[in-house]
């Protein structure tokens, strides 16, 4: 959560599109989203797991070589959400095609529709809009909004609330195949993040002055 404020705050002057975490970015989505591809065309759960895998891994490199190399963005921060949407919406739409069942229990997930759907809604509507709040703020990501708000930081971009909204969904789900269980978690998140959304309406968004932004 430390950060000295030449990391934490944007600098103008160094803000574009293709830096080296963002190419890491680019990348990774397309190395998921052919994997996904192949495994509707292949009907395996296996390549889903390995997609999911490629996306977790990748999401967690670009963000540590944005830090290590110092070339965090806002434009960063913004492409790596979409991305991660991108990736998350393929494979997850891949496994209610596939309906595969869990290591636990190996009967077809026949409703697995459901806690994916309710999953994608908290993840692809409820925290982009959380998430997107960043740039109200002269911050470089998320990652940084504690210096705003250190609640809502806490449960949706420390380590622990971005392990919670990533990969424990999937990993319980298919571990598990309890579908009834999956539906718990995914509704327990989107509480999580309505809270969080509260709270961020709570505080409010600021608005730019209008000399600031015709200047």
């Amino acid at each position: 959560m430390a950060g000295s404020p030449d990391r934490i705050y944007a600098d103008p002057s160094v803000e574009r599109l293709f830096t080296g975490a963002t190419i890491i970015t680019f990348v990774r989505t397309v190395i998921t989203l052919a994997i996904a591809v192949w495994a509707a065309y292949d009907s395996s759960l296996t390549w889903i797991v390995i997609g999911l895998v490629t996306y977790w891994v990748g999401d967690s490199i670009d963000g540590e070589w944005a830090r290590w190399r110092d070339c965090e963005t806002r434009m960063g921060a913004v492409v790596d959400m979409m991305c991660d949407r991108l990736s998350c919406g393929a494979l997850y739409v891949g496994l209610v095609w596939l309906q595969p069942g869990g290591w636990i229990s190996d009967e077809p997930m026949t409703w697995i529709g459901i806690p994916i759907a309710i999953y994608l809604f908290e993840f692809m509507v409820i925290d982009m809009y959380l998430s997107l709040a960043f740039l109200a703020w002269p911050i470089r990501s998320p990652n940084y909004f504690h210096v705003i708000d250190r609640r809502i930081y806490l449960w949706n971009w420390s380590r622990v609330g971005k392990a919670a909204n990533s990969g424990a969904f999937a990993v319980i789900l298919l571990a598990t195949g309890w579908v009834w269980l999956g539906t718990i978690i995914a509704v327990g998140l989107l509480v999580l993040k309505c809270v969080s959304l509260g709270w961020l309406l709570k505080l409010g968004l600021p608005v730019p002055e209008r000399e600031a932004a015709a200047a």
